[in-house]
């Protein structure tokens, strides 16, 4: 991976509107808006902002599908092979920004939750809330690049909201897993975004919380599945004439 192209990377998406928006501005705002109106308590305070930080994480990490996808409308990718940049640098360079993007909400919304609507957490849980949440965007991150490599300029959008919303409501970010029938959390189960949201739930609550190995192991196994269907799929198209 060119660090030079990382760099360069990072201060595109520095300049974009959509990143204040996505990684910024839309999780605290959530994240204000729903305390004012549903937690009264400490610990729903708590729960919100894991939700929010949660959400923002997700949806920053998916982001850099659009990009990739207007990259491979432009040519950008078959120029790589005139460049010293190969493809896995490439593709490195794309997740490690992905990951970059979700390092934001990972520290404002805490910071909001802490300093604005005083959440209290012991340095454990801080950690997973902050770095577990943030290592656990790694699957978005790979999934944010198939999507780029699979969809169209003008599909990749559209299907980034396809796979955002249902990730973040089935997999209990905005519908608590509490409140979910039997069969709607065995389905959350299969999902990433419900492990991602264990990983800082048992930070906050003891019901209905999962060890953090068994977190991190269903997010693995995500991680590497992912990331073959994205070599696979970059592959595939690097052999088009």
């Amino acid at each position: 991976m060119s660090l030079t192209y990382l760099v360069l990377e990072i201060r595109r998406v520095l300049r974009s509107p959509r990143f204040l928006i996505f990684t910024m501005a839309f999780p605290v705002l959530l994240f204000l808006l729903y305390t004012g109106i549903f937690a009264k308590q400490p610990e729903e305070r708590a729960a919100l902002m894991v939700s929010m930080t949660a959400f923002g994480a997700l949806a920053s990490a998916l982001f850099t599908g659009t990009r990739v996808a207007f990259e491979r409308q432009a040519g950008w990718q078959r120029q790589l092979r005139l460049t010293p940049l190969s493809g896995p640098g490439y593709l490195v360079a794309k997740a490690v920004t992905s990951m970059m993007l979700a390092l934001v909400p990972v520290i404002v919304v805490p910071l909001v939750g802490a300093l604005a609507e005083g959440v209290r957490l012991d340095a454990s849980g801080w950690l997973r809330v902050t770095l577990g949440v943030w290592l656990a965007a790694i699957p978005f991150a790979l999934l944010g690049l198939l999507i780029g490599q699979v969809g169209t300029a003008d599909s990749t959008q559209p299907i980034t909201q396809l796979v955002m919303l249902p990730m973040a409501l089935i997999g209990g970010i905005f519908i608590p897993i509490e409140a979910m029938p039997d069969w709607l959390l065995n389905i959350a189960h299969v999902l990433p975004s419900y492990w991602m949201g264990q990983v800082g739930r048992g930070a906050v609550t003891s019901q209905l919380s999962t060890s953090l190995g068994r977190a991190a192991l269903m997010l693995g196994i995500w991680t590497v599945v992912l990331s073959f269907a994205v070599v696979r799929r970059y592959r595939k198209d690097s052999a088009r004439v």
